[in-house]
């Protein structure tokens, strides 16, 4: 009914399909990224680990299947600082693919991760000098024959090719891989950092705003990304809700940004979560480097690089939990981190909220399609009746239904979310299950 009228249906769903209160912290997913094909899936946890889904081309539409599963990141301890380092994994992004193995950079707080992810071919000793019952007469052995390998099984393997440690002082929130496909950056609170993918043992620093007196610290940066073609320019998103766009041609060091994209907030909405409600949390370029996507707490925006002044378009996400930011400020949910993403072809954008709803935008905020990755999507589709499966959907004109604010459920949420390249199909992390929704 509802999937037919709007065209989305749900795909797929991996994980333990239990109770919410039976699942184990390391288990909840905490990045999903396609790689540029749209063929392979990865996801991160907070346990350390990479697990990576491969199309499943014998399939009609849009479905994986299991493809490998490592340990990235083991927990650590800083031992000048005192400090535990979490194995859990930020962020993941694919290389793109130069042969037939595959590269992806993963990190954690602290350390980042170069890993080859290849099909490797176990063989076994088919054939020796003992291997057909003979034994040496006298301790001798009449003729010598050269052991042979046969193949056995074919698995896939995960090495780390490169660890680039040491680098960042703060927690890395954000990599980015830079379209010459050599260097990407790493950000943490107050440095960005570029790499050459080949060298692990340097980096250049190309923003750093920590102050010289740490008292002096007035914001942080949350997010950073490349230019989806020109491997010059980078963006990185601030928890004053600026977002400044840099010329790495301009000087080594990029403290100079050459734009900077800034909303001026109303003075009569001014309360002591403005600033707070004002972080942005994720930060995207379109494929075509036009416009950039930038996610807030109550809001999503989509600016046009050639105007600084104010968004192309602002969507209220959270207009009706403005009443209760006092609550959401007691339960610390005031500080989730939700990401945003344009589709492939960056018509559509989707970003995350409570509830375990998603909701997807044209990008003139005309439409409205709020899907729920929840567990009633694949009861429904296994009893085939698609009319139970969550799904609201309407257009700006239309009236907007009330939300009941106090049967929100804020333990349940969909903070990552990750848009195919070249097709209307979607990977979001719910807790600890991975869904995959796909356009009809």
């Amino acid at each position: 009914m509802a999937e037919m009228e709007f065209g989305w249906k749900f795909a797929q769903c991996f994980g333990d399909k239990g109770e919410v209160e039976d699942i184990t912290e390391a288990d909840i997913i905490s990045t999903v990224e396609f790689d540029h094909t749209g063929d392979y899936l990865a996801t991160g946890d907070k346990g350390g680990r990479v697990v990576l889904f491969e199309r499943n081309d014998g399939k009609k539409g849009c479905e994986y299947k299991f493809y490998t599963e490592f340990q990235s990141h083991e927990p650590e301890f800083d031992y000048l600082k005192s400090l535990e380092i979490e194995e859990k994994i930020n962020k993941i992004k694919w290389c793109k693919r130069q042969n037939a193995a595959h590269f992806l950079l993963s990190t954690n707080d602290k350390t980042i991760k170069l890993w080859k992810v290849f099909e490797k071919s176990l063989k076994v000793v088919a054939e020796n000098n003992l291997s057909d019952g003979l034994r040496p007469q006298n301790g001798r052995i009449q003729q010598l024959r050269l052991p042979k390998l046969t193949h056995h099984d074919t698995i896939i393997a995960a090495v780390p090719r490169k660890v680039y440690a040491n680098a960042h002082a703060y927690h890395i929130n954000s990599i980015s891989i830079n379209s010459d496909g050599e260097t990407y950056i790493s950000a943490d609170d107050l440095r960005i950092n570029l790499w050459n993918l080949n060298i692990s043992d340097q980096s250049f620093n190309i923003v750093d705003i920590k102050p010289v007196n740490m008292e002096e610290l007035t914001e942080v940066i949350t997010a950073a990304e490349f230019h989806p073609s020109h491997c010059n320019l980078f963006m990185y998103s601030s928890s004053k809700g600026t977002i400044k766009l840099s010329d790495m041609r301009t000087a080594a060091l990029c403290d100079q940004h050459s734009k900077m994209f800034e909303e001026q907030e109303d003075p009569t909405n001014k309360s002591f979560f403005s600033e707070i409600i004002s972080s942005i949390s994720d930060v995207k370029f379109s494929r075509d480097g036009r416009y950039i996507l930038s996610r807030d707490y109550l809001t999503l925006k989509i600016w046009d690089i050639n105007m600084e002044t104010r968004p192309l378009k602002t969507i209220n996400i959270h207009d009706h939990l403005r009443n209760k930011l006092c609550d959401l400020y007691e339960n610390d949910c005031i500080f989730d981190k939700f990401e945003c993403t344009f589709s492939g072809d960056g018509q559509n954008v989707l970003t995350g909220s409570y509830n375990n709803y998603f909701h997807i935008y044209d990008r003139e905020g005309l439409t409205d399609i709020a899907l729920q990755a929840d567990k009633s999507a694949f009861k429904a589709k296994r009893v085939g009746a698609s009319s139970k499966s969550k799904m609201l959907a309407r257009t700006k004109s239309s009236k907007k239904e009330e939300i009941n604010v106090d049967a929100i459920d804020f333990n349940k949420k969909i903070l990552h979310a990750s848009w195919h390249p070249n097709e209307n199909s979607i990977a979001v992390a719910a807790t600890n299950n991975l869904f995959i929704f796909t356009e009809l």
